[in-house]
């Protein structure tokens, strides 16, 4: 019997945990693009687990586009700019400075989102995001249902900048920051947490509302600067500006 590689865990989908052991290895240059993985029989004796472990592992990375499989050569890395899927492993969140490179993405895609949404926005996308923010900071703040709708008021200023590659890549990245959220709530004092987070969006919204696109650009700026904050990550983005904790306001649109 293999003794399994402690690296694994005791997670029961091994498949998934080799894949994501292989994916590290990618990302940190071990296996750099255009390399060929190990064969099937010495994966297996590095992490201690079944050739069909690894074989499922191999056929999650080539769905996932990370790699290539060639008849009866092996499998081999594709370069970033080559892959036709994107994936964030999550287990690698845990390290501040991967979730320093989340946010510093989340800015580069949100900021111009928010900016676009302002010009764009029709009111079927102001009334969907009102919903989410009426979530936000009605019964639910205190729940698990206002993180759900704290992604969903992102996604749908995504969807207001008619732009559906826009849309996607936000989507996909709100799903990556769900833990992030998580971690806030539970290292921050709730109450002013939800006040201060709350507040944060209803900026983003007036300006979306105005249809005042620098405005909705700084505000969402200053929302993705506190949220870094709040998890322990400071962005190399400029000083934080300082958001005061107040009751929110939110105009009937």
């Amino acid at each position: 019997m293999k003794q399994r590689s402690p690296m694994i865990g005791t997670v029961e989908a091994l498949p998934h945990r080799v894949a994501a052991l292989l994916n590290r290895k990618i990302a940190s240059g071990d296996l750099n693009p255009g390399a060929r993985l190990p064969t099937e029989q010495q994966l297996s004796e590095e992490f201690g687990v079944s050739r069909n472990v690894v074989r499922e592992a191999i056929a999650q990375l080539r769905a996932d586009g990370i790699v290539e499989a060639r008849q009866g050569v092996g499998a081999f890395v594709l370069a970033p700019e080559q892959r036709a899927a994107i994936r964030i492993d999550r287990e690698a969140l845990a390290d501040i400075g991967n979730m320093e490179r989340l946010f510093e993405l989340r800015c580069i895609l949100e900021v111009e989102s928010a900016t676009l949404a302002a010009a764009r926005r029709e009111q079927k996308h102001l009334d969907a995001i009102k919903a989410a923010l009426d979530r936000m900071s009605g019964e639910e703040r205190w729940e698990e249902g206002s993180i759900d709708a704290d992604l969903a008021f992102h996604r749908e200023i995504a969807q207001a900048t008619d732009n559906p590659y826009i849309h996607t890549f936000i989507s996909f990245v709100c799903e990556q920051i769900r833990r992030s959220i998580h971690y806030a709530r539970l290292t921050n004092p709730l109450h002013d947490l939800v006040e201060v987070n709350v507040g944060e969006h209803v900026r983003i919204y007036e300006a979306l509302v105005a249809g005042d696109p620098a405005a909705a650009g700084t505000a969402m700026r200053a929302h993705i600067i506190g949220a870094a904050n709040r998890v322990g990550v400071s962005l190399p983005l400029g000083d934080r500006p300082k958001a005061a904790v107040r009751k929110p306001r939110i105009e009937q649109s």
